[in-house]
């Protein structure tokens, strides 16, 4: 029998949830962390995965993803809702990177609605970065696919100093700070239709805007329930 694990560092809330989340999914799985790395093949390894379930720091993403896929349940296969596993350990994840990363007064998540200028819409994108945790240009890159979100544009727009070339690079990058759903980007490529009317050609960013809302009315009329986080 292995010793018993050293409590969760609570320092910081957040990142002790995220902790007790991975902590409850290894021990209904019944794993030790020897098994788990070496179900991954030692990536991660043994030390990586004991540490992403101390609270003492937050883990990268794909150490959260791999950790929550090596303790899924046979339940969980059998009803296929690794999905929502997968979907409450990034939010959790987020939300301890928001808590060790984010200035103090960002309190909550930009409100597209209330974007009316190109400085409006500059400033609320750099909050939502903020918000989704600080991700580095790197990783926003690989979030968003080969070629749909140059490194050196996101660097541009997280510091201020650019913006998004059209719809596509507006929804790659907000896609990359965690916003996924189509009823959560229209309000934002309004927003960018009411920024731009004055600056340049929004016919692109208004059919844009149409395409997703249409979009959204499909998801709303489809979306399964789906388990929240508690708070």
């Amino acid at each position: 029998m292995g010793r018993p694990e050293k409590p969760v560092d609570r320092t910081v809330p957040a990142r002790g949830k995220l902790a007790d989340f991975l902590r409850r999914r290894k021990t209904t799985a019944a794993l030790a962390y020897e098994e788990m790395a070496r179900r991954t093949n030692g990536m991660p390894s043994k030390a990586t995965l004991e540490r992403a379930a101390s609270g003492a720091s937050v883990p990268s993403w794909e150490t959260v993803e791999t950790f929550i896929k090596v303790t899924v349940t046979k339940e969980e296969e059998f009803t296929n809702s690794l999905g929502i596993a997968l979907e409450q350990g990034r939010e959790l994840w987020i939300r301890a990177r928001r808590a060790t990363r984010a200035p103090y007064y960002v309190h909550k998540a930009p409100d597209p609605n209330l974007i009316s200028t190109v400085a409006d819409f500059s400033r609320a994108l750099r909050n939502q970065h903020v918000w989704a945790g600080y991700p580095t240009p790197g990783e926003m890159t690989r979030t968003a696919g080969p070629g749909e979100l140059p490194s050196t544009t996101t660097r541009r727009i997280i510091e201020g100093t650019g913006l998004p070339v059209d719809p596509q690079q507006a929804i790659a990058f907000l896609k990359a700070c965690y916003v996924t759903s189509a009823a959560d980007l229209a309000p934002w490529l309004a927003a960018a239709v009411r920024a731009f009317a004055d600056t340049r050609d929004v016919g692109a960013w208004a059919r844009a805007h149409h395409l997703l809302q249409t979009r959204a009315g499909r998801e709303e009329n489809h979306s399964p329930t789906q388990l929240r986080v508690a708070a």
